[in-house]
């Protein structure tokens, strides 16, 4: 970014990524789904309490309900990452 853009410091490039990282991370741990047009959405996927087995002992165990995050690309993604020529002109 800062070779395309010279008049902007390395500082206030990394700085505007963190708060934007950060911004999104606390939108998806309050449940909030996010879209970011042309390259994908995130979302929470739900994993109900299951009972589990610790592998050392074989003791049955409790595993609690997990909230874990998922990434579902968006249509312009899949087709560059899957036609990478045809998509940015070559082709």
């Amino acid at each position: 970014i800062s070779a395309q853009y010279p008049h902007l410091s390395v500082r206030d490039i990394e700085m505007a990524t963190r708060h934007m990282l950060d911004y999104l991370s606390d939108a998806l741990a309050e449940g909030e789904r996010i879209e970011i047009r042309g390259f994908g959405s995130f979302s929470l996927h739900v994993r109900p309490a299951k009972q589990g087995r610790n592998p050392k002992t074989g003791e049955s165990v409790m595993v609690p309900e997990k909230r874990v995050p998922h990434f579902k690309p968006g249509k312009e993604l899949r087709e560059q990452v899957d036609y990478p020529e045809t998509v940015s002109g070559k082709a």
